[in-house]
């Protein structure tokens, strides 16, 4: 399998003559990262607690990051259904990056993202990197999650994202597996695009890690919910302005051991009424963007 070429022109200032359903300026995607049980934990089993959480002091190697646990734990507890309320209110649908394994421990959850019209789309099985992977290993990756993700949400997914960055066999063996629409492994643009996989047409959705909700847990990033509902804000209004020349998407990464708490969903609530102040915005979910992207832009 060759190595993925590097594209650094994109659409330049020649994007595509595509139109957002009933002509809107902006297709806004919110996802939630639903990862907790999927992490790396000692009590688990593994060799090695996570190391990315909220607190940046963690144990001796070998032992128990009881803090960071609970901290995780908060998200699968309280944080998704404060924010699966937050979406219910404003009849959004909007997209879960689930892991199969976080799935697996909450299932109420599961069956709560489909029956309420959202969509889960694989995170992997795990919260692991791919790149550390090889390629067999990666492979059956991919089908452990899709295959529990179908049977604990009732949906198959068809989109994937990766834990920070896919290795160079993953879209290879995304278009092999045969059942995915596209992926999100990519924050090269602010369009979708189409990438050529095996010779084949292969859709990016892309991401954004500049206005992830992690930031939160980093420095410098975000230090106080108005700070993020800023960004957020700011990042819309750029991106709004373009949509009448341009067809743009604007992707809210979430957390619900981030956002979900109390002090910080406040953000993401002002941002949903900050941009629908606006007319023509599409809050869809990435499979809709894909589909849509699919019938009205030719590769």
């Amino acid at each position: 399998m060759p190595e993925p070429v590097r594209d650094f022109v994109g659409y330049g200032h020649s994007p595509p003559k595509v139109k957002w359903p009933n002509d809107a300026h902006l297709a806004v995607s919110i996802v939630v990262n639903y990862e907790v049980g999927s992490e790396r934990t000692v009590g688990g089993g593994d060799e090695v607690n996570e190391s990315l959480g909220e607190l940046t002091y963690h144990p001796l190697e070998g032992m128990r990051d009881l803090a960071n646990e609970s901290t995780y734990e908060y998200g699968s507890r309280v944080g998704c259904w404060r924010l699966l309320d937050l979406f219910k209110k404003y009849d959004i649908k909007m997209t879960w990056y689930v892991c199969g394994k976080a799935l697996e421990i909450n299932p109420s959850l599961a069956r709560a993202i489909t029956a309420e019209g959202h969509e889960p789309c694989s995170h992997g099985y795990r919260w692991s990197e791919l790149f550390n992977m090889t390629r067999e290993e990666e492979k059956e990756e991919i089908r452990k999650a899709v295959e529990s993700i179908q049977r604990t949400s009732g949906r198959r997914p068809v989109g994937w994202y990766c834990r920070y960055a896919p290795s160079v066999n993953t879209r290879e063996l995304l278009s092999k597996e045969g059942g995915f629409l596209y992926d999100s492994d990519a924050s090269n643009d602010d369009t979708p695009y189409y990438t050529t996989v095996s010779q084949k047409p292969w859709l990016v959705l892309p991401y954004s890690l500049d206005a992830n909700d992690i930031k939160y847990w980093m420095s410098p990033g975000f230090a106080t919910a108005d700070q993020y509902f800023e960004y957020l804000s700011q990042t819309f209004d750029i991106l709004y302005s373009e949509g009448e020349r341009y067809p743009r998407m604007m992707s809210v990464p979430l957390h619900d051991r981030v956002s979900g708490r109390p002090g910080r969903i406040t953000a993401v609530e002002r941002f949903i009424q900050h941009a629908r102040k606006k007319p023509g915005v599409w809050f869809a979910t990435r499979e809709q963007i894909a589909k849509w992207w699919k019938e009205h832009s030719q590769p």
